[in-house]
């Protein structure tokens, strides 16, 4: 980890059509604006919240296509498609577990020989504790909210055990045991909830002035060169402002990562039938011990 920090875009327009602060927003505009990549690969808002996978190349379209949708966008496959037909340099916003994705695509490539993955030059991950299967979520918030079109969702700090549902006639608070059985199964078995694979990770943040003040707020992990340098070139424009990180902060996020990695484990563990066998964990990694204390 090269920087931890609490940011939001500078721009109130930003600011009011973004999930939270708006900082992936911004970044992902000033990369495009700067020629640090000619394309952006992210989701957008499909029909009935099945999310649809977009590509943009004019940094002014970055904005339209703010905020989370907590269903799988299939980026990826967009991405693909993209680096055998387009030779430019490609950004991606992603999941964590897509970032981990795209980390094992660079990694299994000959680095001898050019690559189509070579032309992936940004990736900003966002933080994730889970994803939402499209179908199930759809009947559950038809059953809330019938046909009234949602303009956005939110889960609150687990304090609140809720998902809020924005609609035009108002926002509904639907209990997480009635969203639990729409998480997709893979998503129990993640290990990663920060995106440890990303330039950039960015998510929510947490403040001793409560939940309405934080949610205008970001926390960022810089993670790699490429993503200090955006970082550093963001702040020296003038597009992000930051404020002090409250004492604490990032030891709770610390834990609040480990303890989704050692569920994780203990999912895998009953998975497999075997503490030897995580599947696709190597059980020497340090970071899993101690998950059955958990």
């Amino acid at each position: 980890m090269r920087g931890f920090y609490l940011a939001r875009a500078r721009d109130l327009r930003i600011r009011e059509r973004a999930q939270h602060g708006g900082s992936v927003t911004a970044l992902l505009h000033l990369a495009l604006k700067e020629g640090l990549i000619g394309e952006a690969v992210l989701t957008g808002a499909g029909e009935d919240l099945l999310p649809q996978e977009v590509r943009i190349s004019d940094p002014e379209e970055v904005t339209g296509l703010a905020k989370s949708r907590f269903v799988v966008s299939p980026v990826l496959g967009l991405f693909n498609r993209l680096v055998v037909d387009l030779p430019v340099k490609i950004g991606v916003v992603a999941t964590p577990c897509q970032a981990l994705a795209l980390a094992k695509m660079r990694r299994k490539t000959d680095k001898s020989k050019p690559s189509p993955v070579d032309r992936l030059k940004l990736v900003i991950g966002l933080f994730c504790g889970w994803a939402l299967s499209w179908e199930k979520l759809r009947g559950l918030l038809r059953e809330k909210i019938g046909m009234s079109p949602i303009l956005g969702m939110d889960v609150p700090p687990s304090r609140y055990h809720s998902l809020d549902v924005h609609t035009a006639a108002g926002t509904i608070t639907v209990s997480l045991d009635e969203v639990t059985p729409c998480v997709r199964e893979a998503c129990w078995s993640c290990f990663d909830m920060t995106a440890e694979f990303a330039d950039i990770s960015v998510g929510s943040a947490r403040l001793p002035e409560g939940w309405e003040e934080a949610r205008h707020w970001n926390q960022i992990i810089v993670r790699t060169r490429e993503g200090e340098e955006l970082l550093a070139l963001a702040k020296s424009r003038g597009l992000l402002e930051f404020r002090d990180v409250p004492e604490g902060n990032l030891d709770r996020l610390k834990q609040a990562s480990m303890k989704k990695k050692h569920a994780a484990v203990r999912n895998l563990v009953k998975r497999s039938g075997s503490e030897e066998d995580l599947i696709y964990l190597d059980r020497r990694d340090p970071t899993l011990r101690g998950w059955q204390k958990l």
